[in-house]
């Protein structure tokens, strides 16, 4: 490396500057409804769910059901077992209890979804995979 990169390295470090790391845009979730099913123990969770432009989900499972609706964007899905697709707006997925899987939005627009989740009462609805 020649000295002049070099310098200009170290007196970079000295005055702090350094490149910005973009950080990941936030996924927004908001419980809609919240309602015990006839099925003894069980409820269904209606959530409505913002991917914003550039923005992903960490890879996850859902301890029950869910049933995704997309209503604006393309959601691309990475899901184990399956190969990767892009949904559209109109478009509705399946995603089977403990399938790890993970939203993406590739786009330039958000992502805006309708999720509906059948799961045990008291269970989280969402357990992180590393």
């Amino acid at each position: 490396m020649p000295k002049l990169t070099i310098s200009l390295l170290i007196a970079a470090c000295a005055v702090g500057v350094w490149p910005v790391v973009a950080q990941q845009p936030t996924v927004e979730r908001k419980v809609l409804l919240q309602q015990d099913l006839t099925i003894p123990g069980y409820q269904n969770v209606l959530v409505a769910v913002t991917i914003p432009a550039g923005g992903r989900e960490s890879r996850h499972t859902h301890p029950g059901t869910l049933l995704v609706h997309v209503l604006e964007g393309a959601l691309t899905l990475d899901h184990d077992g399956r190969p990767t697709r892009t949904y559209t707006a109109g478009e509705s997925v399946y995603i089977e209890p403990g399938r790890v899987h993970e939203g993406i939005n590739k786009g330039m627009t958000p992502v805006r979804a309708i999720a509906s989740f059948v799961v045990e009462k008291g269970k989280p609805l969402t357990a992180q995979v590393q």
